[in-house]
């Protein structure tokens, strides 16, 4: 596991665009934790997908300094395997939630999301609170 990487939820920076107190959004105490972050490739399409024009600047500065970890061979191979395990449980994820847990899994990172309950049906996800 990478020292101090956390890959993050889509869910964690909607929260530190929202908020106008920036300094109790979770983005910010993971910060504050000693944590630097990562996102997935997916994570950088729901976030531009779901902008309006009036945001994009704000994306667009962010995510400039940001790391983008790609979906690729790997890391669809992971997001089958989790979801034969997550279908045989009878506890599927969305597939955008799904690749982007497939890409901390395949990276071996731990992952930060506001959505623990959703996501800590995934075995091997270790999930930073």
């Amino acid at each position: 596991m990478a020292d101090n990487i956390v890959l993050i939820d889509t869910s964690i920076l909607i929260e530190y665009f929202r908020k106008s107190d920036k300094t109790n959004s979770k983005l910010i105490l993971l910060l504050r934790g000693g944590y630097k972050f990562h996102i997935s490739s997916i994570t950088e399409y729901e976030i531009y997908a779901g902008a309006n024009l009036n945001q994009q600047s704000f994306w667009e500065e962010l995510l400039e300094k940001t790391e983008v970890l790609p979906f690729d061979k790997q890391i669809a191979k992971v997001a089958v395997e989790i979801n034969s395990e997550l279908k045989r449980k009878r506890k599927q994820i969305a597939i955008a939630d799904l690749f982007i847990a497939a890409t901390a899994v395949g990276n071996n990172l731990p992952f930060a999301t506001l959505n623990v309950k959703h996501f800590e049906r995934i075995d091997n996800l270790l999930i930073v609170d």
